[in-house]
């Protein structure tokens, strides 16, 4: 690796299927070249990168966030129901069994 370099990867996840890039970018570089060299839309053909779903170990970051050395970043999926309502709906279907 290159002085100056920084070793990045980026994670995108399905339920059925887990995609990881390893990289190395210059220093300097912010999440969103971390995304362009991933190049996610060969993955998820029309991918627009969604400010909300983006996270480094976690934790939410924006696009020009910058990356340290070892960093992963987390190409998150949008939520599919309310997290409150399907624990209410689990609840309410138990308790007619």
């Amino acid at each position: 690796m290159a002085a100056g370099a920084l070793s990045v990867e980026v994670v995108y996840a399905l339920p059925a299927r887990c995609w990881r890039w390893p990289l190395v970018l210059p220093a300097g570089a912010t999440v969103a070249d971390a995304l362009a060299a991933a190049d996610l839309v060969s993955v998820v053909p029309g991918w627009v990168p969604d400010p909300a779903g983006l996270a480094v170990y976690g934790q939410p970051v924006a696009l020009e966030t910058p990356l340290r050395d070892g960093d992963r970043v987390e190409v998150l999926r949008p939520l599919l129901a309310d997290p409150k309502q399907a624990r209410r709906r689990r609840a309410r279907e138990a308790g007619k069994a």
